[in-house]
């Protein structure tokens, strides 16, 4: 009798059994690199964007949303609304600006009908002054209206940037997918509740302040206030439009200085630190583009800005020896309302610029190098190096860096222009004085000409009775 021993014949083929690993494993090396160890995740709430992992424990690395312009998308819908940020998407993610899209046509629409109606209004002679009394501050105040229609020339500023706009929301593209393949998931940014808030209470803000401002400044038609409540909300939602892409590089740069620092705390390779390098020059580039892109348009904010605040703190100073009137309450508004703004512009790129240089720096030298080998010394001074060549400052095209030392530098020449504006107003004598002289000189001169005649009257009537009496002697 003979025994089976071997089932190879019984089972000639393999069977494939689906959803399963192969069964051999390859051996790890020996020499295992520095670092071999995806860094642990801060924990934080699962943002609403957040990409769901397969099954079988893999990340799909395409991206179903641009997050950056989903958090921001507010804002953008507002500016598209009004004609300002023709942006075309021709797909997620893909962002660009055509010359001949319907996002251009409706804006240009939007545009032409705002300047016809403002020179509709210029034409049939709808003065909104015609309070002046002849004073020189009173002259300064009425300019205040002409200058409120200046922000008209940041529309089409706007459209030639939009193709510079779209290149930066693009490079936040690969950013996130840069990010998404090193960190495994998707970037937590949760800025649509600022970005939601900031879209509806500006339009709000800005229509009252228009509102209080002309009522209490001067007396006008219903129909002379859209054009000003247009430009205000224009002016002050490219402040929230700043605000919010400022916020987006410094919360990106706190995530990926926290995901460096976790990194290191494990044993992990070296190129991980090459890997965070080539992501933090990402965000850098970033961060000069914002600038760049929006050169221009926030160049002219910033003088149009320093131009109102100069002309309604003088338009204050200047009648602040009759006491503060109701006239004084929309100048005190706008001059409040215009330093917020600028403070705010200066003061958010300030702080983007810091956390993207300044703060990952002090990450890097708080790094404890004793216990690395020499790769990854090596990769985290060439980090540091990098942080030190490549600049990260917000400059608006070169002219001049977004800091708060700009912020100073306007306030300073601001008091220099007002000092100067009062010493011509003191220079320039009182309108009531000088008419009060005149009035005495002119009554002086009538007075003389009334009793030159009577003087005359007198002396040919002495002429005429002396010799009268002459006569009669003879």
């Amino acid at each position: 009798m003979s025994y089976y021993i071997s089932n190879k014949n019984l089972y000639p083929t393999t069977l494939s059994i689906s959803n399963s690993f192969v069964a051999h494993v390859e051996e790890k090396s020996k020499n295992k690199i520095f670092l071999d160890v995806t860094p642990e995740r801060t924990p934080f709430k699962s943002s609403r964007y957040a990409i769901v992992p397969l099954i079988n424990n893999l990340i799909d690395t395409k991206i179903y949303r641009d997050i950056i312009y989903e958090n921001i998308k507010p804002v953008f819908t507002l500016l598209r609304l009004m004609g300002i940020l023709p942006l075309t998407r021709s797909s997620r993610g893909v962002n660009q600006f055509k010359i001949t899209s319907i996002s251009m046509i409706y804006s240009a629409m939007v545009y032409f009908l705002l300047v016809g109606y403002v020179v509709y209004l210029s034409l049939n002679k709808v003065q909104i002054l015609r309070t002046a009394e002849g004073k020189f501050e009173e002259a300064v105040i009425e300019y205040l209206f002409t200058v409120y229609l200046f922000p008209m020339i940041v529309v089409p500023i706007m459209w030639y940037e939009t193709g510079k706009i779209a290149g930066v929301l693009n490079g936040w593209v690969d950013f996130e997918v840069a990010y998404k393949k090193l960190s495994g998931q998707a970037l937590p940014l949760n800025l649509y509740k600022k970005s939601l808030t900031i879209a509806v209470i500006i339009p709000i803000l800005s229509t009252t302040s228009v509102i209080i401002t002309h009522v209490t400044m001067v007396d006008f038609k219903l129909v002379q206030i859209i054009p000003y409540v247009f430009l205000e909300i224009l002016t002050y939602i490219l402040g929230g439009y700043w605000y919010l892409l400022c916020e987006t590089l410094s919360i990106c740069a706190k995530i990926l200085a926290e995901d460096f620092q976790q990194a290191l705390r494990h044993i992990g390779p070296a190129g991980k630190v090459a890997e965070y390098r080539a992501l933090w020059l990402r965000l850098s580039k970033l961060t000069r583009d914002t600038g760049i892109a929006n050169c221009y348009t926030f160049t002219f904010v910033n003088l149009y800005l320093f131009l109102i605040i100069t002309l309604s703190i003088y338009g204050l100073l200047s009648q602040i020896s009759e006491g503060f009137g109701e006239k004084d309450i929309g100048l005190a508004l706008t001059a409040t309302c215009g330093i917020l703004l600028l403070f705010f512009i200066c003061d958010e790129a300030h702080y983007a610029s810091q956390n993207v240089r300044t703060n990952f720096q002090k990450k890097l030298l708080m790094v404890e190098l004793s216990w690395m080998n020499t790769d990854a010394q090596t990769e985290v001074n060439m980090f540091l190096r990098a942080t030190e060549m490549n600049p990260s400052q917000i400059s608006l095209g070169g002219f001049f860096d977004v800091n708060r030392n700009l912020f100073k530098s306007l306030l300073a020449t601001m008091v220099t222009y007002l000092v100067v504006l009062l010493q011509f107003q003191i220079s320039i004598p009182d309108d009531n004085h000088g008419g009060m002289q005149f009035e005495e000189r002119a009554y002086v001169n009538d007075t003389t000409t009334t009793l030159e005649p009577a003087t005359i009257t007198t002396t040919m009537t002495s002429i005429l009775t002396t010799l009268a009496k002459k006569k009669k002697k003879q």
